[in-house]
């Protein structure tokens, strides 16, 4: 696996599965940084997923894993962040084309939808992948510009009435 720095997080439902795979990786030699939740008790997702998305985007660490009952909240929450890209996989080749395609910087992951073992899997392949440009740059590229217009309008929206 490639020496990256890895943000983790989990809500209730995927606590013992974040644990798992925060090992997992450790055991890797990659460097886990986990922001919660650090026990079963009930959290709320989106505080967990913008987190660690808004750490992404700000290059805290390089890649980020978020885990909840199914993995769709927190990537819907995770893609609320502009300039970062999350995507829920469950097999290992929706993982590698999440970063080889989509370049994908967090993965998502649902605790009630496949076992441990796979999940490690998924991860080890997510973290093997590199966004391989091609006929795929132009796309992610305008979804960057999107994520980059959005900013200035709502830069936009925010500012004195003299500056619009």
């Amino acid at each position: 696996m490639p020496k990256l720095r890895v943000a983790i997080g989990s809500d209730e439902a995927g606590y013992a599965l974040k644990e798992q795979v925060k090992s997992h990786l450790e055991d890797s030699g990659v460097e886990v940084v986990d922001y919660g939740c650090n026990s079963p008790d009930p959290v709320d997702y989106p505080d967990v997923a913008l987190t660690v998305a808004q750490d992404i985007a700000a290059h805290k660490a390089e890649r980020g894993i978020l885990i909840c009952g199914t993995g769709i909240g927190m990537a819907i929450a995770a893609n609320k962040v502009p300039g970062v890209s999350a995507a829920q996989a469950h097999d290992p080749y929706s993982a590698a084309r999440a970063r080889k395609s989509n370049n994908a910087q967090v993965l998502t992951l649902g605790a009630r939808v496949i076992a441990p073992e796979l999940a490690k899997t998924i991860v080890d392949v997510w973290m093997a992948s590199e966004f391989e440009g091609g006929n795929s740059a132009r796309k992610v590229d305008k979804i960057a510009a999107f994520d980059a217009q959005r900013d200035r309008t709502a830069d936009d929206a925010d500012a004195p009435l003299e500056r619009r």
